[in-house]
């Protein structure tokens, strides 16, 4: 009994499945498949190319500034004017004409009104909403608080 379910099973699946039409849209469904795959498959490789080409660019980018800068640099330090600022530098010398200018540390005076400026409370603002802000951009209101 079983061997003649079979049998039946059997002859369906081959006489309303296996037909040629099914057989035709099986492999032009894999074939369709295959070529997504490999499609999406490329567009990653070529997206992963890409990202490294654009890195290699921008390094390559990084690199000529770099000796841009460099060439910049050293055309100043053989300039007139870096070895004059050096030499004046280190060696303490100065123009004809030029004078040195001493400043006194601060006197008592002064360091008495900086603390009374530190010590003054500091003005706080109370926070308007956000249509008060706009309108006192749009039609000036805030002009009183810069005069």
């Amino acid at each position: 009994m079983k061997k003649i379910n079979i049998r039946r099973l059997y002859y369906h699946i081959r006489h309303r499945y296996m037909t040629t039409n099914n057989i035709v849209i099986a492999v032009a469904f894999v074939i369709g498949l295959s070529w997504a795959w490999g499609s999406i498959g490329m567009m990653q490789r070529n997206y992963a190319l890409q990202k490294e080409v654009d890195s290699k660019a921008r390094s390559l980018k990084l690199a000529e500034l770099e000796t841009q800068n460099l060439k910049y640099e050293q055309r100043y330090y053989a300039s007139s004017e870096y070895q004059e600022l050096e030499v004046r530098k280190r060696l303490g010398l100065a123009n004809p004409g030029e004078h040195v200018l001493i400043l006194p540390s601060n006197t008592q005076r002064a360091k008495d009104a900086d603390a009374v400026v530190a010590n003054q409370p500091l003005r706080v603002v109370e926070p308007t909403s956000d249509f008060q802000q706009w309108m006192n951009f749009l039609f000036g209101g805030n002009r009183q608080n810069l005069q």
